[in-house]
């Protein structure tokens, strides 16, 4: 089973503010013989007639010594969920969480942009003390 990231309330209460509703605490991924869990799966309604976004959440603190680390780590997780989900739910689309704070000191690197535009990664990020969603970046 998933094991609770240090921001995982905070993330979301976010998302609940914003108009999701969480569907999956966690989002089990089964595809053959793998059982994965991401954090969070949510969706909204759009027009009407359109249904709702779905979306899955890995969430993530980002507290080791190495940042890097932490992005190796993440960027791995990333990378096998959204192909896995692009199997057994290919409507939901895939979103790494981090705080404000860790975007801030280690997302807005040159080398960290690089590869998050390289490897199109959808993520969004939290003020934790207001627990509300400061910005989407959606590739």
């Amino acid at each position: 089973m998933a094991q609770l990231d240090k921001i995982h309330n905070a993330v979301k209460n976010a998302l609940v503010k914003d108009g999701w509703t969480i569907t999956a605490d966690p989002f089990r991924i089964e595809f053959e013989e793998y059982r994965l869990y991401a954090d969070l799966g949510a969706d909204r309604p759009i027009a009407a007639e359109r249904g709702s976004e779905k979306i899955v959440v890995e969430i993530k603190s980002f507290l080791s010594r190495s940042s890097v680390s932490d992005f190796e780590n993440a960027l791995g997780q990333y990378l096998l969920y959204r192909r896995l989900l692009s199997k057994i739910e290919p409507q939901a689309e895939l979103f790494l969480a981090v705080s404000e704070a860790t975007y801030t000191d280690f997302f807005v690197l040159k080398a960290t942009q690089f590869i998050i535009e390289a490897e199109a990664i959808s993520l969004f990020t939290v003020d934790l003390k207001s627990e509300e969603i400061e910005r989407w970046i959606k590739h």
